[in-house]
C-alpha cells in the first residue's frame, strides 16, 4: 500500500473503533451509576430503570459520611481502649505521675518565688520539705485530738447507740427491741466466725499500704525533677516530634497544663473552702471529731458534685450518734446549705476560669470515672477530661502549620 493512499478508518477488523471505544466507556460509566440510555417512554433518560442485577446502586451522601465518620470513631475507641489498658496494667505508675503534677502545679509557683533569692535545687528542696512538714503537723494535730477525745468519745457513742435504738422503738418505726439485740448478736456471731477471714483482709490492707507509700514516694521523686526543670523536659519531648507537628503539640501542652494547674488551684481552695465551713459549723453544733470530719470534707471534696454530700452524710450520722436527731437534722441542714455555696458561688467564681465544662458534663465525668476507675477515676475524670477539651480549643484557635520545606528552611 502506498503512502499517500488515504487510510481506512479501522485498520483492525478485530478492534472496535474509536467512537466505538468512547461509547463503550460513557455506557459503563452511566451504569456505574445508575443510569440507563433513553428508551421508550422515558426518551430524555436519567437515573431510571436501575433494576439490573449487574447494576451498582449510589450510596446516599449521608449514608457515606456516616461510615467515614464510624470507622474513624472505632480506630479512636479502640486507640483509647488500649491506652486505658496500658494504664491500668500499671495504674500505679500512672497515679504517681498524676499526684507528681498536681504536687508540681501547687509547689512550682513557691519554688519560683523562693528562686530568686537562693539557688533553684534548694527553693525546690525547701517548698518539697516545707510542705511534707505542714501535712505531717496537720496529721499528728487530728491524731492528738482524737486520742484526748478517745474516752469521752466512747461514752457519748454508747449513749447515742442506746438513744438510737430507744428512738426506733417510738413511732413510726415501733421496731422490736429483740431485733436490734438479735442483731448485736449475729455481727458479733460474725466477726468471731469470719475471724481468719478479717485477718487476711488486714495482711491484704497492710500490703495495699505498701503499694501507697511506693507510689508517694515515686510522686515525691517525680515531683522534684518536674519542680526543678519541667519546661526542659517538655522541651525535650517536643523536639523528639516531626517539625510539622512540634508548634501544634507545643500549643496543646502549654493549653493543657495552664487548665491543669488552673483546675488544680481552683479545686484546693474550693475544698479548703468547705473543710473550713464543716468544721467551724461541726465545731458549733458541738458534734464530736469536728477536726478529723473537717478533713474528710477536704479530701472529699476533691470528687466535684458528689464528694462532698458523702463526707457531712458521715458527718450527719455521727452527729446522729453523740448527740442525737436534733443536731443530726442540722448536719443535714448544713450539707445543703454548703452544696448550695459550693455549687451556685465557689464554683463559678473559682473554676470557671480554669474549667469550662457544663454541669452535666462534670456530672456524666465522674460518675463515667467512677465506673471505670473507682475513687481514684472519680477524682481523674473531670481534670483529664478539662485538659483534653483545652488542648483541643487550642489547637482549634491556633494558626495552620506552615509547610515543611518552609518550616525547616533557617530563618535568614
Amino acid at each position: 500500500m502506498w503512502p499517500s493512499d488515504p487510510q481506512p478508518s479501522n485498520p483492525d477488523p478485530g478492534r472496535p473503533s474509536d467512537g466505538r471505544r468512547r461509547r463503550i466507556r460513557t455506557a459503563t460509566r452511566q451504569a456505574l451509576h445508575g443510569i440507563s440510555r433513553p428508551a421508550a417512554g422515558n426518551p430524555g433518560g436519567g437515573p431510571l430503570s436501575r433494576s439490573r442485577p449487574g447494576d451498582r446502586l449510589p450510596v446516599h451522601p449521608a449514608l457515606q459520611t456516616a461510615a467515614s465518620y464510624a470507622w474513624r470513631i472505632l480506630v479512636v475507641g479502640g486507640l483509647v481502649y488500649a491506652v486505658f489498658s496500658v494504664l491500668g496494667r500499671f495504674h500505679e505508675i500512672a497515679v504517681a505521675v498524676f499526684l507528681g503534677l498536681v504536687v508540681t502545679a501547687m509547689l512550682r509557683p513557691v519554688a519560683d518565688l523562693l528562686g530568686r533569692v537562693m539557688p533553684r535545687p534548694l527553693a525546690v528542696a525547701v517548698s518539697l520539705l516545707g510542705s511534707i512538714v505542714i501535712v505531717l503537723g496537720v496529721l499528728a494535730l487530728i491524731g492528738e485530738s482524737v486520742a484526748g477525745e478517745r474516752a469521752g468519745l466512747q461514752r457519748e457513742f454508747e449513749a447515742g447507740i442506746g438513744r438510737i435504738e430507744r428512738w426506733l422503738e417510738k413511732p413510726p418505726f415501733r421496731l422490736n427491741p429483740d431485733a436490734l439485740t438479735d442483731l448485736q448478736s449475729r455481727i458479733g456471731q460474725f466477726l468471731s466466725s469470719h475471724r481468719s477471714t478479717l485477718i487476711s483482709t488486714a495482711m491484704s490492707g497492710a500490703h495495699r499500704l505498701v503499694e501507697v507509700l511506693t507510689v508517694l514516694a515515686l510522686a515525691l521523686f517525680c515531683s522534684v525533677f518536674f519542680i526543678h526543670s519541667g519546661d526542659r523536659q517538655w522541651g525535650w519531648f517536643c523536639e523528639q516530634l516531626p517539625v510539622a507537628a512540634r508548634e501544634r503539640v507545643s500549643v496543646a501542652g502549654r493549653a493543657a497544663w495552664r487548665t491543669f494547674t488552673g483546675y488544680t488551684h481552683g479545686i484546693v481552695l474550693v475544698a479548703a473552702t468547705n473543710a473550713v465551713l464543716v468544721g467551724v459549723a461541726l465545731f458549733i453544733l458541738g458534734v464530736p471529731l469536728a477536726l478529723p470530719l473537717a478533713l474528710l470534707e477536704f479530701f472529699a471534696a476533691f470528687i466535684p458534685l458528689i464528694g462532698s454530700p458523702i463526707a457531712l452524710a458521715v458527718a450527719a450520722v455521727v452527729a446522729l450518734a453523740a448527740k442525737g436527731p436534733l443536731i443530726a437534722g442540722l448536719v443535714i441542714a448544713l450539707i445543703v446549705i454548703i452544696g448550695q455555696i459550693e455549687g451556685h458561688l465557689l464554683h463559678p467564681i473559682v473554676m470557671s476560669w480554669a474549667v469550662r465544662l457544663h454541669p452535666v458534663v462534670v456530672a456524666l465525668t465522674v460518675i463515667g470515672g467512677a465506673i471505670a476507675a473507682g475513687i481514684l477515676g472519680a477524682v481523674v475524670a473531670v481534670p483529664l477530661v478539662s485538659v483534653v477539651w483545652s488542648a483541643r480549643q487550642a489547637l482549634r484557635r491556633a494558626p495552620e502549620p506552615e509547610p515543611l520545606e518552609k518550616a525547616a528552611s533557617p530563618v535568614p
